[in-house]
């Protein structure tokens, strides 16, 4: 069973940190468009944003079977505490953004989603962090 959550927590993972890195180099093709075909582009690349919070969604649920063991000695392990607290700050940047964009969304405003570029930066630097600590606290 350990193994089928570990597959599920992998495929999460390269769902939510893929979508990191597609968006920082769809970021990089929208910042050559003028602003209105910039802004057009970046609202139709949006659906990413759903591949990300699904795999998010699996991390967190495979990641919590899979911490089980390691709950009763949580105390001893600062590095795990650490990439705990990433990812709580990962889900809180992510709520942030998604939020700002479904109210550009909402407001027909495409112009805005452009500006969400510096948080979805700081998000996927959060994300390749919590998997450095991640791989530091389980080698």
């Amino acid at each position: 069973m350990r193994e089928t959550f570990l597959i599920i927590h992998f495929i999460g993972l390269t769902m939510a940190v893929g979508t990191g890195f597609a968006n920082l180099f769809l970021g990089v093709a929208a910042s050559k468009l003028n602003p209105e075909e910039r802004g057009s582009f970046m609202s139709k690349i949006s659906i990413l944003m759903r591949m990300g919070h699904i795999g998010l969604g699996l991390l967190l649920l495979s990641g919590f079977y899979l911490a089980t063991p390691f709950w009763k000695s949580l105390s001893d392990m600062p590095l795990f505490i650490t990439k705990l607290i990433f990812v709580g700050v990962l889900i809180i940047l992510i709520s942030v953004i998604s939020i700002r964009a479904a109210k550009a969304k909402k407001a027909n405003d495409p112009a805005q989603l452009a500006k969400l570029k510096p948080l979805g930066m700081l998000i996927f630097l959060t994300g390749i962090t919590t998997l450095i600590i991640a791989v530091l606290t389980f080698r």
